[in-house]
């Protein structure tokens, strides 16, 4: 079988956290092997129905139906984030949170679906959403999707806080935090937000504000460590589900941005693991 991520991580950080069938039949193939498939599907960016099926299960074969039909179902019920609080939880003490950052980032969409539009730099129907990552580049959370022809200070109270709420659902307090952001969120209100959560804004300045007197604090040393988060882009890029959204609903399109999340942040959580050993 081939599986994208190891079989005991999906099972003990994964389908550990999956919720058991509230009524019907109970999956007739282990939930591993669900969850492996659609993972392949995230990283391959394959139609749905063109999943090597016969690769992915060991004995009894799911068709490809069955195989969306679980992560659709787990997509709806909030699930794919019920897993990722429940995984950076337990793993608070790998994070390095001496500073975060935060960074939206606009996807082509193909299909076309809701949050969706025009986006003129890109010269393509897009989805924005913004993404926290730690210091080391894992990714924290994210913003409910908007259409592109928004900008990343589109309706930002109510999006930094399902953000900052992902960290508070986790046990990671959010007070003290430094947050690296570019100048694309340069405004008195979004500095205002950070000041009642008692986060450190490192905002760089925009210059459309002016740059004359400002009394705002801005380390640029501090800012210059941004450049994890624009790796982090590429991770999440390295998932060709995520490349270009072809989901048509934002519940799927978050499922596989969680589930890249996940991906990621369990490969770094072994690999320290492994070093420190």
């Amino acid at each position: 079988m081939y599986f994208i991520l190891d079989k005991d991580m999906i099972e003990e950080s994964i389908v550990a956290h999956l919720p058991g069938a509230s009524r019907g039949f109970a999956p007739t193939v282990p939930l591993v092997e669900i969850v492996n498939a659609i993972l392949y599907k995230l990283k391959a960016g394959v139609h749905w129905r063109l999943l090597p099926v016969k690769a992915l299960f060991s004995d009894k074969i799911l068709c490809w139906q069955s195989v969306y039909y679980h992560y659709r179902k787990w997509c709806l019920s909030g699930t794919w984030k019920d897993c990722w609080i429940k995984i950076l939880n337990a793993h608070r003490s790998d994070l390095d949170l001496s500073s975060v950052d935060l960074d939206g980032s606009h996807t082509p969409a193909k299909r076309g679906g809701a949050a969706i539009d025009y986006q003129g730099r890109k010269k393509a129907r897009t989805t924005n959403s913004l993404y926290l990552t730690d210091r080391q580049g894992v990714p924290l959370a994210m913003s409910e999707p908007v259409a592109g022809n928004h900008n990343d200070l589109f309706d930002i109270e109510v999006q930094f806080e399902l953000v900052t709420a992902t960290l508070e659902e986790a046990d990671i307090p959010v007070k003290g935090l430094f947050l690296n952001a570019d100048a694309g969120f340069d405004s008195k209100e979004f500095r205002g937000y950070c000041n009642e959560k008692q986060i450190n804004a490192n905002i760089c300045y925009n210059k459309r504000n002016g740059d004359i007197d400002r009394e705002e604090y801005f380390d640029q040393e501090l800012y210059d460590q941004r450049y994890a988060v624009e790796r982090t882009n590429a991770w999440m890029d390295s998932h060709r589900s995520l490349l270009n959204r072809f989901d048509t609903t934002p519940e799927s399109w978050k499922g596989f941005n969680y589930l890249a999340f996940m991906v990621i942040a369990l490969k770094k959580f072994k690999k320290m693991k492994n070093e420190k050993v």
